[in-house]
């Protein structure tokens, strides 16, 4: 298990780094960034995919589980950032071919349960993962 920071920003001259609780990052990251930063009340998550933190392998081949383990990520990054799903307030979505669109789509309805952020979504000419079809960030505020 890896021990990862999260770069936490109080105010525009209280910036410090904070270790991140070890049950949320297991895996090695693919570059130099923090998966969240959090400044003041908003979390901004950075852009996640669909790798199970225990395995560090993608979760599926198709994209409707791919997206489901991608909101697992974000849900425990949100979580240990004292925030959650239901306080997103905008997403980036990436998908490697548009047609997945509605595949895709129906899992992040399901899994953001009623909650409708603001949304971009593009299609990409590639992702940082050999298989990864789907990848998303997310600002949130902390209640």
């Amino acid at each position: 298990m890896l021990r990862r920071s999260c770069f936490i920003l109080s105010g525009f001259h209280d910036a410090r780094f904070e270790p991140c609780p070890d049950r949320v990052f297991t895996s090695r990251s693919l570059g130099p960034y923090s998966p969240a930063v959090v400044f003041d009340r908003l979390v901004f998550v950075s852009g996640q995919g669909a790798t199970v933190p225990e395995t560090g392998e993608l979760a599926g081949r198709d994209v409707a589980t791919q997206t489901e383990q991608v909101f697992k990520n974000l849900a425990a990054i949100l979580d240990a950032s004292g925030s959650s799903l239901q306080h997103v307030l905008r997403c980036g979505v990436f998908l490697a071919d548009m047609r997945d669109f509605p595949e895709m789509n129906a899992v992040y309805d399901r899994m953001m349960a009623g909650n409708k952020a603001a949304r971009t979504t593009v299609q990409v000419a590639a992702l940082p993962m050999h298989g990864l079809l789907v990848e998303i960030d997310a600002i949130a505020y902390v209640p």
